[in-house]
C-alpha cells in the first residue's frame, strides 16, 4: 500500500508514504494521505502523528506525467484539491504532526512540512518549490512558514532549494540527524509528546492554530487560482512539455534517473 498507517498503542501513529522511486504523488495519493492523517488524529488513543517516507526522497510533488496523460483540466483540478486536502489534514489534525524528512522535499512536500508542527530532517534533506519551472504556483504559503519573507521570495522565484541545516538555522527544522537515525529521532520527539496528557495536547493544538497569524487554507487556495489561470492560458502546458522534453534528453545522455 502506498499510504499506510500503524500504531503500537504508545500514543504515536506513524503514517508512511511509499510511491517508488521518488514519491511523486498520483491524484488519489493526496486524498489517501489526507484520510490517513485525519483518521490518526481522530483516534483518541493517539496523541501525536509521525509522517515519514520510504524511497529516495520525502516527496517529489505532483505526478506531472499523470496530468499530461489526461486531456482537459480535470486531473489538474483533482490534484490541486488533493493537495489542499492533505495540507489541511496536517494543519487541522487534532494532535501534533511530526514530519520526518529524508532526501528531497519538493512541491507538495513543502505544503505537508510547512503545515506540520515539528520537522525532523536527515542531513541530506533539501527543500524547495520548483513550481515556477513547472508552469504552476502554490505552497508559497507553506514555504513562508519555514523561512523569512524575503528568503521565501528568492527561493520561490529562482526555484532553488535550501538545506535542512539552513532551515534549522531559521528555527523551522527542529533537529537534523544522519539519515540512518531519522526515524529514531522523529520517534523520540513523538514519544515526548505522547507522554503528555492527550486532553491537554489536543487542546494545545487547537489553541495554537487559533492564534496563528495566517489563514493557511484561504492563502493556499488563493495561490491555486493563479495555477488555474496559467493552465487556461496554455502557458503551463507549454512549460511542462519543455520540462518533459528536457528530462528525456537528459535520460538519453545518462544525466538523470
Amino acid at each position: 500500500m502506498p499510504i499506510t498507517s500503524q500504531t503500537d498503542g504508545s500514543g504515536v501513529a506513524v503514517v508512511t508514504i511509499d510511491y517508488p522511486p521518488v514519491n511523486a504523488f498520483p491524484t488519489k495519493g493526496w486524498f489517501d494521505l489526507a484520510d490517513a492523517v485525519r483518521n490518526a488524529g481522530r483516534d483518541q488513543r493517539n496523541r501525536v502523528v509521525v509522517v515519514r517516507a520510504e524511497n529516495r526522497g520525502f516527496c517529489a510533488g505532483v505526478d506531472i506525467k499523470e496530468i499530461q496523460r489526461n486531456p482537459g483540466h480535470q486531473s489538474l483540478i483533482d490534484a490541486n484539491r488533493g493537495c489542499a486536502e492533505v495540507f489541511s489534514a496536517v494543519y487541522d489534525c487534532q494532535v501534533p504532526v511530526v514530519t520526518a524528512v529524508n532526501g528531497f522535499c519538493l512541491g507538495g512536500g513543502i505544503g505537508i512540512v510547512g503545515n506540520s508542527d515539528i520537522v525532523v530532517a536527515s542531513d541530506d534533506a533539501t527543500f524547495g518549490l520548483p513550481e515556477v519551472d513547472r508552469g504552476a504556483l502554490g505552497a508559497a504559503t507553506h514555504l513562508a512558514r519555514l523561512v523569512p519573507q524575503h528568503l521565501m521570495r528568492a527561493l520561490f522565484f529562482t526555484a532553488r532549494t535550501i538545506t535542512a541545516q539552513e532551515l534549522q538555522h531559521h528555527g523551522s527544522v527542529f533537529k537534523v540527524v544522519p539519515r540512518s537515525e531519522l526515524d529514531d529521532a522523529a520517534m523520540e520527539v513523538a514519544a515526548d509528546i505522547a507522554a503528555k496528557d492527550g486532553r491537554v495536547i489536543r487542546a494545545a493544538k487547537e489553541a495554537l492554530n487559533g492564534i496563528d497569524l495566517q489563514n493557511v487554507h484561504r492563502s493556499y487556495r488563493y495561490e491555486q487560482g493563479f495555477t488555474f489561470e496559467l493552465n487556461l492560458s496554455g502557458a503551463a502546458d507549454e512549460i511542462r512539455e519543455r520540462f518533459e522534453d528536457d528530462l528525456a534528453r537528459q535520460r538519453a545522455a545518462g544525466g538523470t534517473h
